[in-house]
């Protein structure tokens, strides 16, 4: 049944492709975002998000989203908000808890990779991620090079 907002449409926000070429992704989740009227009004409008540097950290029992950067609202006025104000992440408790034994047996970070509405709130999804060594990054560019010369070689034939 599909809601006055739209039923189960994602519609994107911003996408962090920086963190696909830094980051080994293992795993995905996703979470809700709390946010103030400012921001999701900015988004609505088109404003613009920066991932630079923004990371998923767990603080008393609770996530938070560090350093996204999201434009402030163009029309608001002294109430308008910080653009890399720390952001709360809505997600169960027990689920918190298991990304927590993740984070502290295997060194893993946790990074926003997608920023989207679904049925009318703000979601990120999540990725917990490992961190790449230079030689990675090289191996996977040369990786999808290939891939790309043999789908054009695929495609002239």
């Amino acid at each position: 049944m599909s809601g006055p907002k739209g039923g189960d449409a994602v519609k994107p926000i911003a996408r962090n492709k920086k963190a696909f070429h830094d980051f080994e992704v293992l795993e995905k989740l996703e979470a809700g975002v709390a946010l103030l009227g400012t921001e999701v009004k900015s988004l609505r409008q088109g404003g613009s998000v920066a991932f630079t540097d923004a990371y998923a950290k767990i603080k008393q029992g609770e996530l938070w989203l560090v350093d996204l950067h999201v434009a402030p609202y163009v029309h608001a006025s002294f109430q308008n908000h910080e653009p890399t104000r720390p952001r709360k992440l809505l997600l169960h408790r027990r689920e918190i808890a298991k990304l927590q034994q993740k984070l502290d047996r295997q060194g893993l970070t946790v990074v926003p990779l997608e920023l989207y509405f679904k049925r009318g709130l703000v979601k990120v999804l999540l990725g917990v991620a490992r961190g790449k060594k230079l030689h990675d990054k090289r191996q996977s560019l040369r990786k999808r090079e290939d891939e790309r010369t043999m789908a054009r070689e695929g495609r002239r034939r």
